[in-house]
């Protein structure tokens, strides 16, 4: 990736990337490896200069290519058999939202919800009239055979979601996921993902944060958001925040999941309730780390 407007004012970044919350035994190996490939790459495109907002959008593109997670070619199907998808991305720097739900023909629903955020007087698109509008504004679209779970496989297993957080070197945040849903979903329903405040968050002066989880416990609380209440009301630190968020809030609701963020110090965080969570980091201090 070429980085643009790059950033130099400091030598602090981070980069925080999630493969979904899970349940029961961790998932197969190849998530794992192909988040840590992913971490890594971002954290050079990082370190090279390039801005938070665009390493984020270009995370999610890979890990929606990869098809071993629940985005983009791996997207689960719901109960008509459809795949639907949801995605969002914001800039801590503005606090612009770009976010698409219920897509179903867009190569990389990321770049959807980027486009609507640069190109589009809204923040949200939904159904085949973004895939349309998408479209005619000349994203790659795919049919229905491009996706994995779309072709019956016997010992199909449901993936996780897919997330990220970033603090580049001119100190700003962004926060993009994307999501097929999860298994057994109506048609129509929208989750957390695409919901700001809910399914990620970012905001220069305090945090930048993806959810992954049980989706609607997520849109009832709004938790995103409350990480960044946390830390601006009650003055909490980014730790302190985000694990009452998930210990309190979340589980006051019955909700299991949890969340990754970075504040504009560059300290990371990931939190959940869920038996596990996939999750890489890559930061400035763990280049300087593998450098002594």
């Amino acid at each position: 990736m070429n980085p643009i407007l790059a950033c130099d004012d400091s030598t602090r970044f981070a980069i925080v990337i999630h493969g979904g919350a899970y349940w029961g035994a961790e998932p197969e190996p190849a998530r794992r490896t192909t988040l840590r490939k992913v971490a890594e790459r971002a954290g050079r495109w990082l370190k090279d200069g390039a801005p938070a907002l665009a390493v984020v959008e270009e995370v999610v593109v890979l890990l929606e290519d990869s098809g071993v997670f629940n985005a983009g070619r791996g997207s689960i199907t719901n109960l008509a058999g459809d795949v639907e998808m949801d995605a969002a991305i914001m800039d801590g720097r503005t606090l612009d939202v770009g976010a698409v739900a219920a897509v179903s023909q867009l190569k990389n629903p990321i770049r959807g919800a980027r486009y609507v955020m640069k190109w589009t007087p809204h923040v949200l698109l939904s159904g085949p009239s973004a895939d349309d509008f998408l479209a005619a504004g000349g994203l790659e679209t795919v049919d229905r055979t491009y996706f994995h779970a779309a072709k019956p496989k016997p010992d199909f297993e449901e993936k996780g979601t897919v997330g990220a957080v970033a603090l580049d070197r001119c100190g700003n945040l962004a926060a993009g996921a994307s999501t097929g849903g999860f298994t057994g979903k109506m048609a129509g329903r929208i989750g957390d993902t695409p919901i700001p405040g809910a399914g990620l968050y970012a905001d220069n002066d305090l945090v930048a944060v993806a959810s992954t989880g049980h989706g609607e416990s997520f849109l009832k609380t709004v938790l995103a958001y409350e990480v960044a209440a946390r830390m601006r009301f009650a003055k909490q630190p980014i730790e302190e925040a985000a694990n009452n968020a998930v210990f309190e809030t979340l589980e006051a609701t019955g909700g299991q999941g949890g969340l990754i963020a970075v504040n504009s110090l560059g300290q990371t965080v990931s939190v959940y309730n869920s038996d596990g969570m996939l999750v890489e980091t890559f930061t400035s201090e763990s280049v300087l780390a593998n450098e002594d």
